[in-house]
């Protein structure tokens, strides 16, 4: 899943990874051709990446996001885009598509009449930055509407929207296509219209060139009854034909260079090996007492316990392709140990369900084991899409989303039943969002964040637990206490959500990962510290591995405005780079600041920069993390508007 994309923190090896996608769905693609074949899924136009800011834990779909934060959305969504639509001056090897345009986070039971209310600084600041990337730098092929209102316009026939910013201020030449059923949505939910015709001819007029749905079947109609001119449905065709002709679909396949993609392309080893390292690069350690990790391989007696330990499915979440081979965390485990070692394993509970049945045979084979690896979290029961989510109990799931933040079900009293066996316990957790697991923070002496971590997750959960390979992911999202802490889930205000303006206690940070070894930095420069406000910062530091092992660390960079007129985000993330170092190895790394990062958007959304103290913060985490450097800067000269 996207979300555990994100905790790579890696943009190179998400370019390849997405790279490797359009191979393959470009094989395909021509392989079904020579077949005669045109059905769905053997098309080129990929409806992803998923770019909407997971602002609230609660919401179902933000596992297929890159998290909360839009700077590493922005940049893990642009490579993204680029591994899919290649490099060609002339051709797309696929049309990615980003969504949902725009402000759209759940709830998922209301996403057909709700109203996003939104000021103009939270749009600009939080909600839109991604998709401005990713159609300014990645040059994104389409964007896909969603299906909310914003402020009272419906997001597929928002001429605000959809022509002035997105095609007129940004420059997109793609094509918008509405998510599904959307259009529909305008006269039958959101009211805004009493007809399909007049649905139908409002989305085209406002910029919607394509319907997913049957909506747009009235479009004669409506240019009938002059709701629309022909002129209208010819813009919006000629934006459809244009990405034809850059897909190669008018042309010679002798001519298109991405047509000659062989089908060994699918599925091939290299593939499968880069299916590994993402899903390695994706496990987040989130404690490690007294170094329990890793695990010493001569074990003689291990028990695996969990709802999640023996299940495929749950490796992918929501959205997936169907992988030739998928290896779940039980199977993973037996391929790193020896036969010899005793492995013993039982379910304990199921993710949701209230019964306690399996808890004597979980507590028997811990005893008997001398170490306890379990295997909990979410599941596509528990979180998903409005009408996916299976289960309903104790209030914890609705409509897709989750009402509750907790481990569901019985999991975590199986959890405190076989701690209490004194067999020392392993927690490996296998979601898409954010849990408040605060008893096994407190009790369970090593935690391992999985995500939903594709076809080859349990080897990659295996090898980190056994020392073949060293955990570096970084949080794309905060873990919060309790549901407690959160603004109501209908408040798209930024006011209290995520580690931008959130001022409470914190379980674990966006930014946060542990690692079997250990990093310092040193000699953070700024150049210049004195900034005009025309000017770009450079930012510098030393990164070196001080520890015994091998290993990744993600170098994060932190802006705090001290001194705005404004309320702005305590800090935010301006930079990073993921970097593998040997033992006693150092890297010098520099950033650029530039100077949209240093403004903010004010109430009327426009973009300002003012003199002022400004602090950089650099290091393995967010401010207040222990070693991450900090300096200050001045910006001088009077205050800037900018574009």
């Amino acid at each position: 899943q996207a979300i555990g994309i994100a905790a790579t923190w890696n943009e190179d090896l998400v370019f390849r990874m997405a790279n490797a996608i359009s191979d393959e769905a470009r094989a395909k693609h021509h392989q079904a051709l020579r077949e005669g074949q045109h059905g769905r899924y053997q098309g080129l136009t990929l409806w992803s990446p998923n770019i909407n800011i997971f602002r609230d834990p609660r919401w179902g779909r933000g596992q297929e996001t890159y998290g909360e934060d839009p700077y590493l959305t922005s940049r893990i969504g642009v490579q993204f885009v680029r591994g899919l639509q290649g490099d060609d001056p002339h051709y797309l090897k696929t049309a990615a598509c980003a969504k949902h345009f725009v402000a759209h986070s759940g709830p998922e039971a209301d996403r057909h009449a709700f109203d996003a209310r939104v000021t103009e600084q939270d749009l600009r600041m939080t909600y839109l930055p991604a998709f401005e990337a990713l159609v300014r730098e990645a040059k994104v092929a389409a964007v896909m509407g969603a299906y909310n209102r914003v402020n009272g316009q419906a997001c597929c026939a928002n001429p605000n929207l959809l022509i002035d910013l997105l095609r007129e201020d940004w420059g997109f030449e793609g094509y918008v296509v509405s998510d599904c059923g959307a259009i529909c949505d305008i006269y039958k939910h959101h009211q805004i219209v009493d007809s399909p015709r007049g649905a139908a001819a409002m989305a085209v007029r406002a910029g919607c060139d394509l319907n997913c749905g049957d909506t747009y079947q009235y479009l004669l109609e409506a240019v009938g009854k002059g709701l629309l001119a022909e002129y209208d449905i010819d813009q919006a065709l000629i934006y459809l034909f244009n990405l034809r002709f850059r897909l190669g679909m008018f042309d010679p396949i002798e001519a298109v260079p991405y047509a000659q993609i062989p089908m060994a392309a699918v599925d091939s080893p290299a593939n499968q090996a880069l299916a590994l390292e993402v899903a390695r690069q994706s496990l987040v350690l989130l404690k490690n007492q007294d170094y329990l990790l890793p695990l010493d391989k001569n074990l003689e007696r291990i028990a695996v316990i969990g709802p999640n330990a023996d299940d495929a499915l749950v490796l992918r979440g929501n959205y997936y392709g169907t992988p030739s081979e998928s290896v779940p965390i039980l199977q993973g485990i037996r391929e790193v140990l020896s036969p010899s070692t005793s492995i013993q394993y039982t379910r304990g509970c199921d993710v949701l369900s209230p019964g306690q049945e399996g808890f004597d045979e979980a507590v028997r084979i811990a005893q008997e084991s001398e170490i306890a690896i379990m295997v909990m979290g979410l599941s596509q029961q528990v979180e998903g899409e409005e009408g996916q989510s299976e289960g309903l109990q104790d209030g914890l799931v609705s409509q897709g989303d989750r009402e509750d933040i907790r481990l569901p079900g019985q999991q975590e009293a199986l959890l405190k039943a076989v701690v209490a066996t004194g067999t020392p316990v392993v927690m490996v957790l296998l979601n898409g969002s954010s849990l408040a697991i605060q008893w096994a923070d407190e009790h369970v002496p090593a935690i391992l964040e999985a995500w939903y971590p594709g076809q080859a997750g349990g080897r990659a959960v295996a090898e980190v637990l056994f020392g073949d390979s060293v955990p570096g992911g970084k949080l794309p999202v905060t873990f919060y206490r309790s549901v407690e802490q959160l603004p109501p889930f209908e408040d798209y205000s930024m006011k209290g959500r995520t580690y931008r303006y959130f001022d409470g206690d914190v379980l674990y940070p966006f930014g946060y990962g542990l690692s079997y070894t250990q990093f310092d930095y040193q000699d953070l420069v700024l150049s210049p510290w004195q900034v005009w406000g025309h000017e770009t910062v450079q930012v510098s530091c030393t990164v070196k591995n001080i520890g015994a092992l091998a290993g990744d660390e993600v170098v994060q960079v932190y802006l705090r405005d001290e001194e705005s007129s404004v309320s702005v985000p305590k800090h935010q993330l301006v930079g990073f780079k993921r970097v593998h170092l040997a033992p006693g190895a150092e890297e010098r790394l520099t950033f650029s600041i530039s100077q949209k990062q240093f403004a903010f958007a004010d109430e009327n959304g426009d973009w300002v920069m003012e003199k002022g103290v400004f602090t950089i913060f650099m290091g393995g985490g967010q401010p207040g993390t222990q070693g991450v450097l900090a300096a200050q800067l001045e910006m001088i000269g009077e205050t800037l508007r900018l574009r």
